[in-house]
């Protein structure tokens, strides 16, 4: 009883306060609203944009012998994080109803009801509106493209519903940005872009099969597929093919883009790494742990990115 008078007592001075301060309510209801909206596009979490860019700067610098422009380099960096921020948007709105039944998504925004759906439907479009007058700023091929790299993203959130590969596709709408790269650079797409593309599904699949790892019992109870369910007890055994296919067809990018030895290291020790981490999951599984090691591919892909910068330097 005593919490209860204590608790109305708080809300009658919290009223009482915003009606002799109401630019100060607003204020206040505007920050909530701006945190809100940095939940939902992640903005503390930046792992996720850099396993999107990662594959994208392989192919932008690749593409362009290891100088690419600042400008298209600064547009492909922007525009990744605004299209980054817009997937999770999309991914949320897609998963609203979902999202309260899942332990680490019961806190976002929309599940925890501090944004409306129609706020971030309009999150949404506002950063995908801005990343598009970014892509206006390229060739005409490019443009093209990504307006499929903007159905790829709108689309992926609501293939869960409907198949147990999200994972595939999200390598493909992940990827997509390194055919753009090389467009924007060459206006073509050429051989090594398809097999960038090709690897980070391969990668994208992997490291996001580790993530759905950690909600694998929640997405079982709701109805939820991905590849983790699928593949079961196999979930291991594919992850180091996924891996070993990852670092094979980036080889194959090196030998037709006649890369050097810094960059077939950088590959070599990343595909060490990788087939350690899977190792290390297999024999201490835990939703911490699957957590970090799929943060940790976003290292092994600037450290791929790293090979082949200094590739082209020495």
């Amino acid at each position: 009883m005593i919490e209860t008078r204590s608790q109305k007592s708080e809300v009658r001075s919290k009223k009482q306060e915003a009606r002799k301060n109401p630019a100060s309510c607003i204020h206040h209801l505007a920050y909530k609203k701006i945190v809100a909206i940095s939940d939902l596009i992640r903005f503390p979490k930046q792992y996720g944009t850099l396993l999107l860019l990662c594959p994208t700067l392989w192919s932008l610098f690749i593409a362009s012998n290891g100088r690419p422009s600042l400008k298209i380099l600064g547009i492909f960096i922007l525009g990744t994080f605004l299209m980054r921020s817009a997937g999770c948007a999309i991914n949320d709105i897609a998963d609203r109803n979902f999202d309260r039944f899942v332990e680490r998504t019961k806190v976002r925004p929309l599940a925890d009801g501090r944004l409306t759906l129609k706020e971030a439907l309009l999150t949404f479009f506002v950063l995908s509106f801005f990343a598009f007058c970014l892509v206006l700023f390229l060739n005409s091929l490019t443009v093209a493209l990504s307006v499929i790299g903007i159905l790829l993203a709108s689309i992926y959130p609501f293939i869960k519903r409907i198949s147990h590969l999200p994972q595939v596709f999200l390598g493909i709408a992940f990827g997509w940005g390194a055919i753009m790269a090389w467009s924007a650079v060459n206006n073509t797409i050429g051989f090594s872009a398809v097999l960038i593309f090709t690897a980070n599904i391969f990668w994208s699949t992997a490291y996001d099969t580790i993530y759905a790892l950690m909600d694998k019992e929640d997405d079982i109870k709701i109805g939820v597929k991905s590849t983790a369910i699928l593949l079961g007890k196999n979930v291991y055994k594919a992850l180091y093919l996924l891996y070993a296919a990852v670092i094979i067809i980036l080889a194959l990018v090196g030998i037709s883009s006649k890369m050097g030895f810094v960059y077939f290291s950088a590959l070599l020790l990343s595909g060490i790494i990788l087939e350690y981490m899977v190792f290390s999951l297999k024999k201490s599984a835990s939703r911490e742990k699957a957590f970090r090691i799929f943060v940790a591919n976003a290292g092994i892909g600037l450290l791929i990115m790293t090979g082949i910068v200094a590739d082209f330097i020495f």
